[in-house]
């Protein structure tokens, strides 16, 4: 199998942290691909042109966080990332919710300045201060401890803060989610996946 991914994709972040996590490097090569460029080396197994994308070794390509995931879970993987029980699936589908906001933002961002949607900016920024609020408390009563989707992409997505969108500042007011961030940070997944810096 083959994972096409771009380094500054929390996405393919997420993806990639679970085959580490999972016993699964073995099984998966990692390959590195170009977004938004029309001799992107992804294109030819994934005319959508996003990360992540898993071709099977019968040529059918996988895309789309989550049913990466499954795929990989049904590969004798060690650990199974998505969970199966609503309070598990709940938190992940919150962070993933969080994170594609903070995408929609950031994409405004990379614009000219003439071209951003202010009210977008700021729909995305409340709406962020709103999950951040939730995620300390969810933190904070013991939640994110187990180590699955909505773990990989709690840590992708503060991931995604600290180097690719760092006029987000997370960390102000949440000492819950600085603290399972450093613990986080610590596995060597997370290490071997981070993202280069944007200058955002």
């Amino acid at each position: 199998m083959r994972l096409f991914y771009h380094p500054g994709s929390p996405y393919a972040r997420i993806c990639r942290m679970a085959v580490r996590e999972a016993g699964l490097a073995g099984k998966v090569a990692e390959v590195e691909t170009t977004l938004r460029d029309p001799a992107a080396v992804m294109l030819p197994h994934n005319p959508v042109g996003r990360v992540p994308a898993l071709v099977l070794d019968d040529g059918t390509t996988l895309t789309e966080t989550s049913l990466v995931l499954a795929w990989l879970d049904s590969c004798d993987a060690e650990r199974p990332m998505l969970p199966l029980d609503p309070k598990g699936l709940a938190a992940y589908g919150r962070v993933l919710g969080l994170l594609d906001g903070i995408a929609v933002w950031n994409r405004e961002l990379r614009r000219p300045e003439h071209e951003r949607s202010p009210g977008v900016i700021a729909l995305e920024i409340g709406r962020a201060a709103r999950v951040l609020d939730a995620l300390e408390a969810d933190v904070a009563a013991g939640g994110y401890e187990r180590l699955d989707a909505g773990w990989l992409a709690l840590a992708a997505t503060l991931g995604y803060g600290e180097r690719r969108h760092t006029v987000w500042d997370w960390r102000a007011a949440h000492p819950r989610l600085q603290a399972w961030f450093e613990r986080a940070a610590a596995r060597d997944a997370f290490r071997d996946t981070v993202p280069p810096p944007s200058g955002l």
